[in-house]
């Protein structure tokens, strides 16, 4: 049994998980934070996270932290921590290929009593399914016998400076009630908000998955409830409110759903459930909703236009914000780009302005070359879809003067009163 005083962690993918987990633990021992990005290796070496879910004195604070690319300096340790990306590929199924990726690297520095732990979300299952089989074939040691396995799912909520990874509530699991204690011993030893150990690692996996699939179905429900309300002429917003003065009633708001975990986790969990016989319909008709609430915003914007008398074709449309959620420079699965491609099918001239987003990221991910600066009188529409500060500060003058003489502005967020804006979800 390893020692919690002299254990070296490993933390295996430094992305907006395994970063802010990697720094906090090197504030206290020695930890190697280990990604196959060169690049990213080399920005963090250098102090500084692209993310921006760790400031530059953060970085500096955890003396203890070494970052690497190299498996070989793997090796000095002994408990590792797989914080990788568990996407869906074009079918949306899942794609385990960076999970089982890294248990393969894993694998070649295992020896006797280590611990591996996973956080990145699976399906409930899949650790012990398709991990565990992949570090004992590549390292030839047997599973609760040779070396542990755990699963503690990450609840990172990428630019959320008020929820970070220490006072956010961890649950934690291991393969053998002594290994379940002493990985909630070692989490612990970090988060402030204390931990929750579940009854099983399959109990830790599915504990995840709900928690998005659940964010989604509400989602999804006032996404319906929103474009019944359109046809009916009423302000969803103005219902929401209204109902919202009952004690029982979910604060939840129409919008898009994309990122790396609403828009993904479920899919998750629908494939396990097909996988042992059972079709989800509730789980998957949310899916299907959510999915598809960036054609309806182009088609809603469209209407209106024609209303208006604004010609369609060539039209010139600005959209405000392309990452997946506010103030924040993740793009990673955001449905904004399905607004993008739908206007595009109208022959729209479509202009992208985001002050968080990295170009050259929007361009490698979506082939779309964002504006530096809109410049005003340019845009027969103009859709608020990300609720960046930025967006807020500049006000609904400076907003509007963006836009011709005639134009359609379209809130998607909420930003503004109805007053101000044409069209809102």
């Amino acid at each position: 049994m390893l020692d919690i005083n002299t254990i070296k962690i490993a933390i295996i993918g430094l992305g907006y998980v395994g970063l802010p987990l990697a720094v906090e633990f090197g504030k206290q021992r020695e930890v190697v934070g280990f990604d196959v990005n060169d690049k990213r290796i080399a920005q963090l070496i250098a102090g500084t996270d692209h993310t921006l879910e760790v400031s530059n004195e953060e970085l500096a604070e955890a003396s203890q932290l070494t970052f690497t690319s190299d498996v070989e300096a793997l090796k000095e340790c002994n408990f590792f921590i797989v914080t990788v990306p568990t996407p869906i590929d074009d079918y949306k199924q899942p794609d385990l290929t960076p999970l089982i990726k890294a248990s393969t690297a894993i694998a070649t520095v295992l020896k006797k009593g280590y611990i591996v732990v996973y956080e990145s979300t699976v399906y409930p299952g899949a650790t012990e399914e398709v991990c565990i089989p992949v570090l004992e074939k590549a390292s030839g040691l047997v599973f609760n016998q040779d070396f542990y396995a755990g699963y503690s799912p990450e609840r990172i909520n990428p630019g959320d400076k008020e929820h970070r990874v220490t006072n956010i509530l961890k649950v934690t699991a291991g393969s053998t009630p002594e290994i379940a204690d002493f990985v909630d011993e070692v989490y612990n030893s970090i988060i402030t908000a204390g931990t929750y150990k579940a009854q099983s690692i399959k109990v830790a996996e599915a504990a995840k998955v709900i928690e998005n699939t659940q964010r989604d179905v509400n989602i999804a429900l006032i996404n319906e409830l929103a474009v019944i309300f359109n046809k009916m002429g009423i302000d969803t917003q103005a219902v929401l409110e209204a109902a919202g003065t009952k004690w029982n009633f979910l604060p939840f708001r129409p919008g898009l759903v994309g990122g790396h975990c609403i828009g993904v986790d479920p899919y998750y969990l629908t494939h396990k459930a097909q996988v042992i016989g059972y079709n989800p319909e509730i789980i998957l008709a949310g899916r299907r909703l959510n999915d598809g609430m960036g054609e309806y915003v182009a088609t809603q914007l469209v209407k209106t236009m024609i209303k208006e008398r604004i010609r369609v074709d060539s039209a010139k449309i600005l959209i405000l914000g392309l990452s997946f959620k506010e103030n924040c420079p993740d793009v990673r699965n955001t449905k904004v780009i399905d607004i993008v491609n739908e206007l595009q099918e109208y022959n729209i001239e479509v202009d992208v302005y985001d002050p968080w987003v990295d170009a050259s990221e929007a361009k490698r991910e979506y082939a779309i070359t964002p504006v530096s600066k809109p410049l005003a009188n340019q845009y027969d529409g103009i859709i608020l879809a990300v609720a960046h500060l930025e967006f807020r500060q500049m006000g609904i003058d400076k907003i509007r003067a963006l836009g011709k003489k005639s134009h359609v502005l379209y809130d998607l967020k909420y930003l503004f009163k109805r007053e101000e804006t044409d069209i809102r979800l």
